[in-house]
């Protein structure tokens, strides 16, 4: 089973007195818990599993049961007092009620950030702040954005989906963004460990779940948006409109934001904060067709190389950076473009970026990662049609032969996108191999055939150059395949998980590295090619 991660918090803050906590954030005491006087707190916390000895509980109702429910698993783990709305006090109190104080918030996840601002004592105060959404690119740019850092002799805390990092040493994530508690308790051990910036993806969930609440971004950046997630936000108008909450005074003072789509625009016009807009595509619409966003930073003479690209961006005062890239494709051109206007809007000198961006590596586990040659095996992120995509679109342009993406979709999330998924490799490779990704609680094989109907029915569409859709799973045996039957010139990309290392089946977590099953498969390869 999944279990939750203990997530880096101060060791060493004094306490806060909880009844000061009740009265500043209209806490109200159940009648039948015990006094919060006297009691001290030391952390807050959402998960039973991460709770530490001193900690307040905030229990949330959740999509199969009350937080409540877990109260006194809460307590023998040394939890001093919880918050949580009137059906979670009652729940508690029919369960036999606890020796612990018990008090009440109308909306608990709501109020849960701020109390942990509290008791952390606000830490985001001595530290810059950066903020990146978007449906795609978050994790390439705050990398990218951290090295910059790095590069100007500062340390980047990092949160996000790939590794969160706190003092320089860094941990795998389970989540693109932690709870807000937890968030602002790494937030505040990254401040004890002296980082100087915290650099962070936040997602559409954590803006809709208050995750990022109570922590005011001193800078957000916004990478592009696409469908995905339509299961939770129910439509693109619904999803944009969370994004666009980032960009308002209640979260953050500045943004960047790219206008190279229709959503970028539209977000660049309606913003409630300062914004400084970037185009990075060269065409109309970069700019606006309708001329309604003349961009204060544009990427110019953009040039391939081998596995990277070299591209100069222009400001508004006749500004210029050479950027010379290790990563390849015109969206990494994009993130890192944004994540050098993020770092001069967050106040960077302008001649300190022009030699810390001259140069950059990226270095993003699973992001585009190069795992073998003859034949190239790329392993990439790439879960939604968009992304997969700018990835193979980006590889074509380098592939002598064929090109082959093994992919899946992922369980229990947004079923409307699986036979796009199916149609775009289809439409952009040469061959389809069709396994699993993360089925979660699904059926693995009804994921696959909603791929596939979407793969064979563009690949019939288009009898001239009709894609090759293979059917194979496991994933290591999908993987196998297509690494030992691509002839060396050829590339295969193996798309949908990135850095993951855990398959989640029925329940049950497995070991699955895609880069470690692209080395397997590569050994096994007969001939002067293996």
């Amino acid at each position: 089973m999944t279990t939750t991660p203990t997530h880096p918090r101060p060791a060493d803050l004094p306490p806060r007195a909880l009844s000061d906590l009740a009265d500043a954030h209209a806490l109200v005491r159940d009648e039948r818990s015990p006094s919060p006087q006297g009691v001290q707190v030391s952390g807050v916390t959402l998960a039973t599993a991460s709770a530490h000895p001193g900690d307040l509980f905030v229990a949330v109702p959740g999509l199969r049961s009350h937080g409540a429910r877990y109260a006194d698993q809460a307590r023998h783990a040394g939890v001093v007092a919880i918050v949580t709305d009137q059906a979670g006090a009652d729940l508690i109190a029919q369960d036999g009620g606890l020796a612990i104080p018990v008090l009440c918030h109308p909306e608990p996840r709501a109020i849960a950030a701020a109390l942990a601002a509290d008791v952390y004592r606000e830490p985001w105060r001595e530290m810059t702040t950066t903020g990146v959404t978007g449906t795609n690119g978050k994790t390439t740019t705050t990398f990218l954005l951290a090295e910059i850092l790095a590069n100007l002799g500062r340390r980047a805390g990092l949160i996000g989906t790939v590794e969160t990092r706190v003092g320089g040493v860094a941990e795998p994530s389970r989540l693109t963004t932690p709870e807000a508690p937890d968030v602002i308790g790494m937030l505040a051990a990254m401040r004890a460990a002296g980082d100087t910036d915290l650099v962070m993806e936040v997602s559409s969930h954590a803006i809709a779940l208050h995750r990022v609440d109570a922590l005011p971004f001193d800078v957000v950046g916004f990478t592009h948006l696409t469908a995905d997630h339509l299961d939770f936000h129910g439509d693109l108008e619904s999803y944009f409109g969370v994004k666009a909450q980032l960009f308002t005074p209640a979260h953050a003072r500045r943004g960047v934001v790219c206008v190279d789509e229709e959503w970028g625009r539209r977000l660049a016009a309606e913003a409630t904060i300062p914004v400084v807009t970037l185009a990075t595509l060269e065409h109309p619409d970069a700019t606006g067709s309708d001329g309604a966003i003349d961009p204060d930073w544009r990427v110019a003479e953009r040039s391939l190389r081998d596995q990277g690209s070299r591209f100069a961006l222009l400001g508004p005062r006749g500004e210029r950076i050479e950027v010379d890239l290790s990563l390849p494709g015109d969206f990494n051109v994009s993130n890192a473009a944004l994540a050098v206007v993020l770092a001069l809007t967050a106040g960077a000198d302008l001649e300190a970026v022009r030699g810390a961006a001259a140069h950059l590596t990226g270095g993003v586990p699973g992001r585009m990662e190069v795992v073998g040659t003859s034949p190239r095996c790329v392993v990439d992120f790439a879960h939604n049609a968009d992304a997969l995509t700018r990835a193979i679109r980006t590889l074509r342009q380098t592939t002598a032969g064929r090109l082959w993406v093994v992919f899946g979709a992922t369980g229990d999330r947004d079923p409307s996108k699986r036979e796009e998924m199916g149609r775009t490799a289809a439409r952009e490779a040469d061959v389809v191999v069709v396994t699993d990704d993360d089925p979660h609680g699904e059926d693995a094989a009804r994921i696959r055939a909603a791929v596939l109907r979407g793969a064979r029915g563009e690949a019939e569409s288009d009898a001239a150059r009709a894609a090759q859709v293979l059917e194979i799973a496991p994933r290591a045996a999908a993987i196998e395949h297509a690494v030992i039957q691509a002839a060396p010139e050829d590339t295969v990309l193996i798309a949908g998980r990135g850095h993951e290392t855990i398959q989640e089946v029925a329940g049950v977590d497995l070991d699955l590295d895609d880069r470690h099953e692209v080395r397997v498969a590569l050994t096994r390869r007969k001939g002067p090619d293996a």
